[in-house]
């Protein structure tokens, strides 16, 4: 009889055999006892060798909780609702298929939940593990394109208009469950590099006074791979965030729609003012970048 695990690990995955065999690998080195955590893999319909990997893996680790499914359904959302539907955990924790967890993730995650019993949802440290160098275009504001987290080494709070990376993040079960599912029409779908669900479900969670906790010690480093840092790609992120939040606030009350106006115009004022400051300090591109990617995202938002 297999006992039932106080966490559930949920990786959602789509055409990432590159990566997915190191994720998993670092899973079965966690220092937590295998009988308190299981790991559970959404296949979104890959069409590389993402099954035989996964199959493989389960024979290789019979000690390990593990589950293989997969979602006919594209798209972000509908797997990581699938992972609430068919995992045991009390706990259960998304990280990306090309994500890397430290040794001590796993117990980390648990003993904070279990210590902070008022703690709903957490969000812990992202470390971005670039192919080559740090792009010359990377400021802090820009950190989230490559879903970077690191809000210092003391745990806290998040603030009222930051929330948790969706490479990295944990919920309580019955949070998920009460407040309902990832939202099934943002996030990506296939190549669509669209985004917004994380967002909008902690907005939710926000707004009902959950509580969300940063934890530095619930750590990942998340691979970065050149093409990821390349300007078209960037410019197709920031595409699909400006659909996503339009898609976001549609048929949302007046207030809302003109709240997110005001936000949009507010953040092109605070991209001019960077911009400029980073030139007066001769750092052209992060100045050019900033500008490049909100233009993008704006336009695309008017557009959808």
């Amino acid at each position: 009889m297999v006992n039932r695990p106080i966490l559930s690990i949920v990786i959602c995955t789509y055409n990432r055999d590159k990566y997915l065999q190191k994720c998993l690998n670092q899973l079965s080195k966690q220092t937590a006892s295998k009988n308190l955590f299981e790991v559970v893999v959404v296949n979104n319909k890959s069409t590389d060798q993402t099954e035989e990997i996964c199959l493989n893996y389960k024979k290789a680790n019979p000690q390990l909780q593990f589950k293989y499914l997969i979602e006919p359904l594209q798209g972000l959302s509908y797997c990581r609702n699938r992972g609430v539907v068919e995992s045991l955990g009390e706990i259960i924790s998304y990280i990306d298929d090309d994500a890397f967890a430290g040794r001590d993730y796993a117990s980390n995650l648990i003993s904070y939940f279990q210590d902070h019993l008022k703690v709903d949802a957490i969000g812990g440290k992202v470390t971005p593990l670039y192919q080559s160098n740090e792009p010359k275009w990377m400021s802090r504001y820009l950190l989230p394109l490559v879903a970077a987290l690191d809000m210092g080494d003391a745990a806290r709070t998040f603030p009222r208009w930051r929330f948790p990376i969706g490479a990295n993040m944990a919920f309580r079960r019955t949070i998920l469950v009460d407040s309902g599912p990832f939202h099934p029409g943002l996030g990506r779908k296939g190549s669509f590099l669209g985004s917004g669900e994380e967002k909008e479900l902690f907005y939710r969670l926000k707004k009902q006074n959950r509580s969300i906790h940063y934890v530095p010690n619930v750590h990942v480093k998340h691979s970065i791979p050149d093409f990821r840092t390349e300007t078209n790609y960037i410019k197709r992120m920031a595409k699909g965030i400006g659909k996503s939040e339009a898609l976001r606030i549609k048929k949302r009350p007046l207030h809302i729609v003109i709240g997110k106006w005001f936000q949009e115009f507010f953040k092109i004022g605070a991209t001019v003012i960077l911009a400029f400051s980073y030139i007066l300090r001769g750092k052209w591109p992060k100045a050019s970048m900033l500008v490049k990617f909100r233009m993008w995202l704006f336009s695309s938002f008017l557009k959808s």
